[in-house]
């Protein structure tokens, strides 16, 4: 015998998108009345892979504020038990392209920077990939392969190269780490003291609302900021609850966003 299915349940799902739709609606009205005139200042939002847990949810975001942002890549595990940078994930990584953001190197198997040995190598630690965890002697034209291979498989992914920029794990770099990635085209991006948006601290000690608070009253003019599309380690995550009240407060303040390499 079929079940009868519950009339007040459906009618309850769709009060609830509507609400949702609602919403997403009322947000955008709202940031358009507070901005309607010439930005004054500039921001850079960037994210790195991290383990893509919200990853949909800052795609959707940026692109109902119709903002731009520039995403590091490194094929990194992701809370799917796959990677960044397999096939599955060739969707999402389309639709970012098709909204116009910009892309750079992260290291593909997010590879960390320990220190320089001797005159021309530098000893590294991968988080991924066959040396993971083990430390590492490389030179100038390994640890580029480590650059180039997300430009590689990002084209195989998108049609479209990276941009010819590249972020070290971690920010941990040095003069001899960047001058390899320039031997082999690419310019290494930092972020900014107050653009550390913190979405990787213990959300007990930092919970969202004082790291919303502390990016509106820090950030300044030209500004690059630095968030993840998830992070293992957070409990209640960063991104649904401070993207986009961030995106709406900075545009109260006057700031318009822009892609790495855009002049402001």
């Amino acid at each position: 015998m079929c079940k009868q299915s519950d009339p007040s349940s459906s009618f309850k799902i769709g009060f609830k998108y509507l609400l949702r739709g609602f919403f997403s609606f009322f947000l955008l009205v709202v940031t358009q009345s507070v901005y309607s005139g010439e930005c004054s200042k500039t921001v850079y939002l960037t994210f790195d892979t991290g383990n893509m847990s919200v990853a949909e949810q800052v795609s959707e975001i940026l692109h109902r504020h119709q903002v731009k942002a520039t995403f590091f890549l490194a094929n990194e595990k992701t809370f799917r038990h796959d990677f960044a940078l397999d096939d599955a994930w060739k969707p999402f990584w389309n639709t970012l392209v098709q909204d116009g953001h910009a892309f750079g190197s992260h290291t593909f198997h997010h590879t960390y920077w320990q220190k320089d040995l001797g005159k021309d190598t530098v000893l590294v630690k991968s988080q991924f990939g066959p040396d993971a965890n083990k430390l590492i002697q490389m030179q100038n034209n390994a640890y580029c392969q480590q650059i180039t291979a997300v430009d590689q498989r990002f084209r195989t992914l998108t049609g479209r190269g990276l941009d010819k920029i590249w972020r070290a794990p971690g920010g941990k770099t040095s003069p001899r780490l960047v001058e390899y990635g320039k031997t082999c085209g690419f310019d290494h991006i930092g972020w900014s003291k107050a653009g550390f948006l913190g979405d990787e601290l213990p959300s007990d000690d930092f919970p969202n609302p004082f790291l919303l608070q502390r990016a509106l009253a820090h950030l300044e003019n030209n500004d690059i900021t630095m968030a993840h599309l998830g992070i293992w380690s957070r409990k209640d995550p960063w991104a649904p609850a401070v993207l986009e009240p961030l995106i709406i407060g900075l545009k109260s303040k006057g700031f318009c966003f822009k892609k790495i390499g855009e002049k402001s």
